[in-house]
């Protein structure tokens, strides 16, 4: 077995911390500040750029403790060189999980059977930077000889999720090329975005690793129609690539064989941004961005791998989120960027996080009796604050929340980054004290509004402050979500890396689109073919 098999259970630090939880459960955290002046600084993580605060949750030093031995009993690091070894540790897929090898220095040595990958991933890399330079620099040019001004991602989950979030993210750092994301099946995205192109000076990427995923070649397809109103077969060559392994499929398409970026299956799609899949980020703000967002990420890498548990941001992180999670059954966690660049990041983290852990069999194939996965959402504040925010402070669920903020603004506006900083600051600050009744009422409240204004505090966070929103910290952000999910998995004894669960929705939409096309009927449940029947007789 590549990975350890362990039930988090059945171990002495889980039942000790099922002891601690009842010791611990009703306690304010409030008092554990009042009792420890040194608590902020024991629970905080200075390294490089990053200052990571988790002093704001519902833990002790003793909790920190029995957590730090349940990463032991599960044989944590061990798995982690399982990992870098490049063992097939998704081994419900044959597969070795190597994305930490395409942000790692072409002198590093990953092995995938016995043979260091380094040398092609470079290849690529180069190919990469080759292609980016020649169309930012207007080298490589349209059919007519235009300067390319808009490129098209076309992709669907991990192949359009991590792009368009970096490239959203990365914004004060793009080039002049304008770039676009079609994602969904429903034709009028594609139609939308296509509405606003020329197709004299658009650039297509097309992003599917068997070039076979039916809403991503329906929209490549239906671009395709629509550029060769304007142009011939032969312009296809010019201004559609591809990122795939299927080169058949590619090149029946008309896409030319040099216009082909490989994929490798030792890369998992929600982690696949570093990869030929990022293209699209490497041409909106430039090969040398995309390469400091690889550099950043592997710092994160060497951190996560070498660092002490203790001290390793995304394994207390980790370790925090299965104590929230299993212990207090907080089912969902926020997360909450002060930055309006990621404006997509809870919605990235949804995908890396909810496809990779919701599982409930474990690697023996046994269903699990524990929780696993947790629910991620989050928007940018200070918007959540006139949202969701109510809910986190005086609603009746627990809702841990990772607040995310950079010491420094892009466009150097002072009084907006003090704005911006102090609600950051805060809304943590009010999330732990709350406001007691007789705060309430030394403000001169009337007795009958006094239950409505109370807060009863005591909400956990984790605050992660960040010096500047550049390439490298985005990718060291990126990379510390990554590694927290390989180590939520690891403890909770699953196979974070396959995603059976989202083919059977797919199977049976092939099916009924089947039905569709040729007037046939299958047995369905009543509600399902009423609403066929319904959708017939409309359409």
């Amino acid at each position: 077995m590549a990975l350890p098999n362990i039930n988090p259970t059945e171990t002495k630090s889980w039942k000790k911390l099922q002891e601690h939880f009842e010791t611990i459960s009703g306690v304010h955290m409030k008092s554990l500040f009042a009792e420890d002046e040194d608590r902020a600084s024991k629970f905080t993580i200075t390294w490089d750029d990053f200052y990571v605060d988790y002093s704001k949750n519902r833990i002790t030093e003793e909790t920190v403790k029995y957590l730090l031995e349940l990463a032991d009993e599960v044989k944590l690091k061990e798995a982690i060189n399982s990992q870098f070894s490049g063992e097939t540790i998704n081994q419900t897929e044959g597969r070795s999980v190597l994305h930490m090898a395409l942000r790692a220095p072409e002198s590093a040595d990953f092995k995938v059977d016995g043979v260091n990958v380094m040398p092609e991933i470079f290849d690529v890399k180069k190919k990469i930077e080759k292609f980016t330079n020649e169309v930012v620099n207007g080298h490589r040019t349209g059919y007519t000889g235009k300067r390319f001004t808009d490129i098209v991602n076309i992709g669907i989950g991990g192949s359009d999720l991590g792009p368009a979030m970096v490239v959203d993210a990365l914004q004060y750092y793009k080039n002049h090329l304008t770039t676009h994301f079609v994602s969904n099946v429903d034709g009028d995205h594609v139609n939308e975005v296509i509405k606003k192109l020329n197709p004299e000076t658009t650039l297509f990427v097309i992003v599917s690793k068997t070039f076979t995923t039916q809403e991503t070649l329906s929209n490549a397809n239906t671009i395709k129609s629509w550029f060769l109103k304007s142009a011939d077969e032969a312009a296809i060559a010019e201004h559609f690539v591809a990122v795939s392994t299927n080169i058949a499929n590619v090149k029946a398409f008309g896409i030319d064989e040099n216009n082909i970026f490989p994929m490798w299956d030792w890369v998992g799609g929600r982690f696949s941004l570093w990869s030929a899949v990022g293209l699209s980020i490497s041409l909106s703000v430039g090969y040398n961005n995309f390469e400091n967002l690889l550099k950043g990420a592997h710092k994160m890498d060497e951190h996560f791998k070498n660092e002490d548990f203790s001290n390793n941001i995304p394994v207390v992180l980790a370790l925090i989120s299965v104590w929230y999670n299993n212990f207090f059954k907080a089912e969902s966690e926020a997360v909450i960027p002060y930055s309006q660049y990621l404006n997509q990041f809870a919605t990235y983290l949804q995908q890396g996080i909810m496809e990779s852990n919701g599982k409930s069999v474990d690697r023996n194939g046994n269903p699990i009796d524990y929780q696993t996965g947790t629910i991620i959402w989050g928007e940018p504040g200070t918007n959540a604050q006139h949202a969701f925010f109510q809910l986190i402070h005086q609603g009746t669920k627990l809702i841990p929340a990772d607040f995310i903020g950079f010491t420094k603004s892009l466009h150097n506006n002072k009084d907006h980054q003090d704005k911006l900083i102090s609600n950051f600051l805060a809304q943590t600050e009010a999330l732990l004290n709350g406001k007691t009744k007789e705060d309430v009422l030394a403000e001169g409240t009337a007795d009958s509004l006094v239950p409505f204004k109370v807060f009863e505090g005591n909400k956990p966070t984790n605050t992660v402050f960040i010096n500047k929103l550049s390439p490298e910290s985005l990718g060291k952000l990126i990379a510390m979500y990554e590694h927290k999910i390989f180590v939520q998995g690891i403890i909770w004894n699953i196979f974070s890396y396959d995603q059976f669960g989202v083919e059977l929705g797919k199977q049976l939409a092939n099916k009924i689109l089947h039905e569709f096309n040729n007037s046939a009927d299958s047995v369905h449940d009543s509600s399902t073919q009423n609403l066929l029947n319904y959708y017939r007789g409309i359409s």
